[in-house]
């Protein structure tokens, strides 16, 4: 199945995915929708389901979600596969709700991480929910991923449990929990899963599936790439290698000897002296002459012989990759020990590479209840035929039918806003070598680009336009993780096999790295002059860093692709905190600027862009932000909703967090400490110096200012960042997402300050997230003849 169009030509050495032999409930054919009730059972002429999949989400048979990729795949290998979405966690019964399966329980926290989900950057609980009917909060628990397997085993307990999703995946090993702030066990032994699947599972699961519908226990499925469990000891044909320390010390090297020749010394260290070796070998020719002529032939020179012993000592032999384990910091290590959890996670992240990543496995517990988390090495990145499969099943691409309302449609009060916001978008590839260390996509994903076919990516579009209700023409993304790394990929298969650096983008881009944007500019104008396709629309993160060697590729971005303004991601404008990010310095944005404003006046448009930055990251000073508040203003930029650093698990940002290391280094007891934000008050000041432009944050930057010895930048001139006045205002703050805000208290009415009106745009125009600008045409709906208010943020998508 490897396909000729494969941009990686990494050795896939795994069964494809469509090779297996379908179970036998092939038969049954394919359902309009995976079944959800007992009633739809019934329906299909099903007794039974052999897996159940349960999630957090709500059920939409889309590739967007996780759970129709996973239900669909399986369906295609020929298995009965139920979904359990959403399901009430206070007791097991919900969980009977489709009877016993016969294989396994598939859980996952959804699409999100339960945690990040339920929760804002600042640990208050939001009231929304993206991937809930209405946007309603609550329909899922916290740490959904252990509650759903706890419940799944409690209702039957002879039942294997198989993790998957972004939150198993991320707490793989022992991980801090910002929301805890401490270190947690591997969710592995927290929600007692038979098997936990980490990465893009498609691979694991159609193997696991059919390994079990041939009755082979799941506690002997110990060798399937991308999956991790709890074995209590190492088996003996596997080779250990220790790495629970830091700071020992290495092999001891012996003194040279300074009695000794040059030409001695130069054996003892593998080199030859040509001039005494020249003479030697005179010598050692006469020496054998006078011996043939030598009276007593039993005479010989004495000869040295290495010592075996030492020489086994002196050279060490490595053990072969694939069946080398290497064993972490324990559990409790970490926990107790900072530097060791830098260690650790240090040492996970070099070991992503699935050409030479090696198995690991980590301690929990001591004594009798010992057991170690064995991680066995990251999944086989899917072919380019393998992802059109994926892409290619027979996804009904809608929600379920029992969200719809009254009337039958998705659009009104029970809208799911994630579904509202891919509803007419394709998603072209998979995985992410940007390394950022704020992301996880490159932890979850890979960083090996999976990239779908040409004639794939316009079939999907074609069926959005023949089929998906509510179309007007316009493709509102075409793109991924990030929008213009489809088809790069390394020049080199052996490279590629071999390298560990964590980005092939930092501190520049890799000379091996493949930048040729042609076949992504190819499907745009195909995209585009299809029939009945008005605009295609980018609304996925580009990496414009990449983007600019390609200027073919940023004039047709530009001159066709974009809606008004364009969204992209420096992060940050000073070294200190980029460096820590592993981004781009703020001169490759300045190029693309140029490139884009060139491209935009070459077109006669107006258009902008909308540049993001991230508040008291590691390594960030308050000088930084102060820097950062400056050059927002002189460029005009009025940000109106910002985005403080969340500490994600696993992600190497976090590790700095909560360590103070930094993990992009070798991690020693002296090594590199890291400039971390914490604490309310600070958060508050670095987000304030993001919004410098609120009068409800001036009294807060008038006094950092002035601490800094920055006084001069308060005032009223232009080249001043905030005024000496401070206006009439109440200190509340309402933000675009008005449903996250909290409602500053009501005073008494005889000490009430006065508020001010809020600002409103003028007649036919909306304000963005950045004031002031006009708003963008997606196409998704027919423009309003006004607007009352400033209209909502839209959720930001990874990059």
């Amino acid at each position: 199945m490897n396909a000729p169009v494969d941009v990686s030509f990494f050795a896939r050495a795994a069964k494809p995915l469509t090779s297996y032999r379908k179970y036998w409930a092939a038969r049954f054919g394919t359902a309009k929708f995976l079944p959800t009730t007992r009633k739809e059972m019934d329906a299909l002429g099903w007794d039974s389901c052999d897996i159940i999949v349960v999630t957090g989400d709500a059920y939409v048979d889309h590739p967007s979600f996780g759970m129709a990729v996973i239900g669909r795949m399986l369906e295609a290998q020929g298995f009965r596969v139920g979904i359990i979405a959403q399901p009430d966690w206070q007791s097991a019964e919900p969980f009977k709700a489709l009877g016993k399966p016969n294989l396994f329980f598939g859980v996952t926290a959804g699409n999100m991480d339960s945690m990040i989900n339920r929760y804002t950057a600042d640990r208050k609980i939001r009231s929304d929910d993206a991937y809930t009917p209405g946007d309603v909060g609550g329909a899922r628990p916290d740490r959904a991923a252990i509650v759903y397997s706890q419940r799944c085993k409690e209702a039957w307990n002879d039942v294997p449990i198989i993790l998957g999703g972004i939150e198993g995946s991320l707490r793989r090993i022992a991980h801090y929990d910002y929301w805890q702030d401490k270190v947690r066990r591997s969710i592995v032994v927290d929600s007692k899963c038979d098997l936990l699947l980490y990465g893009n599972a498609e691979r694991a699961i159609v193997e696991i599936a059919h390994r079990l519908a041939a009755r082979e226990p799941v506690h002997e499925i110990t060798d399937v790439r991308g999956t991790a469990f709890v074995r209590r000891d190492t088996p003996e044909e596997w080779f250990e290698i220790n790495s629970t320390s830091v700071d020992e010390p290495g092999r001891v090297e012996a003194h040279v000897n300074p009695y000794l020749m040059v030409s001695e010394q130069a054996k003892a260290n593998g080199a030859t002296c040509a001039k005494e070796d020249e003479a030697q070998a005179v010598a050692q020719a006469a020496e054998a002459g006078a011996a043939a002529n030598s009276v007593n032939p039993a005479i010989k020179p004495l000869t040295f012989v290495p010592n075996p012993a030492l020489a086994q000592r002196a050279k060490i032999k490595v053990p072969p990759r694939d069946r080398s384990v290497i064993r972490l910091p324990s559990y409790e290590q970490v926990r107790a020990d900072p530097v060791l959890y830098a260690h650790a996670n240090r040492v996970l992240h070099l070991e992503t590479n699935p050409g030479n990543a090696r198995a690991l496995v980590q301690a929990h517990g001591e004594g009798a209840t010992a057991r170690d988390v064995w991680i066995n090495p990251p999944p086989i990145p899917l072919t380019t035929a393998e992802m059109d499969h994926v892409f290619d099943l027979p996804y009904a691409r809608s929600p379920h039918p029992r969200y719809a309302d009254e009337n039958g449609s998705h659009d009104g009060a029970t809208k799911i806003p994630a579904w509202e916001m891919i509803r007419f978008s394709v998603n072209i590839m998979r995985g992410c070598f940007g390394g950022c260390t704020f992301c996880s996509i490159t932890e979850h994903e890979g960083r090996i680009i999976q990239s779908r076919s040409e004639e794939s990516i316009i079939k999907e579009v074609e069926a959005i336009r023949d089929s998906v209700s509510g179309f007007t023409g316009t493709i509102s993304d075409l793109g991924g993780p990030t929008a213009n790394m489809y088809r790069l990929g390394c020049k080199s298969p052996e490279i590629e096999a071999a390298c560990r650096k964590p980005s092939c983008v930092y501190p520049g881009i890799c000379q091996n790295l493949g930048t040729n944007h042609d076949p992504l500019i190819k499907i745009y104008r195909r995209a585009r002059a299809l029939k009945g396709i008005k605009k295609i629309l980018i609304g996925s993160g580009l990496r414009y860093d990449l983007a600019v060697q390609s200027p073919e590729y940023v004039k047709e971005l530009v001159q066709h692709h974009v809606g008004g303004y364009l969204k992209i991601a420096p992060e940050h404008t000073e070294q200190g905190p980029l460096t820590k990010m592993m981004k781009p310095g703020i001169g490759s944005y300045d190029k693309f600027k140029q490139m884009f404003e060139k491209f935009s006046a070459e077109a006669g448009k107006k258009q902008y862009l909308i540049p993001y930055f991230i508040a008291a990251h590691p390594g960030t000073s308050d000088e930084d932000m102060m820097n950062l508040a400056i050059w927002l203003k002189k460029n005009g930029f009025r940000a109106d909703q910002v985005q403080t650093f969340y500490p994600s698990p696993m992600a190497t940002a976090t590790t700095m967090y909560h360590t103070n290391k930094n993990p992009l280094r070798k991690i020693t007891r002296e090594s590199e400490t890291v400039d971390i934000v914490r604490g309310d008050k600070r958060r508050r000041l670095h987000k304030a110096f993001l919004r410098y432009h609120d009068a409800n944050n001036w009294p807060l930057l008038r006094e950092a200012l002035k601490s800094m010895g920055r006084a001069d930048l308060i005032g009223n001139g232009k080249h001043h960042l905030i005024p000496t006045w401070q206006p009439l205002t109440d200190g509340g703050y309402t933000s675009a997402r008005r449903k996250n805000s909290t409602s500053a208290p009501v005073a008494a009415k005889a000490s009430a300050p006065v508020r001010l009106a809020p600002v409103k745009p003028s007649k036919g125009r909306m304000l963005t997230q950045h004031t002031g600008l006009p708003p963008r045409d997606n196409g998704s709906a027919p423009p309003r003849k006004a607007a009352a208010g400033p209209v909502r943020g839209s959720i930001r998508k990874p990059r």
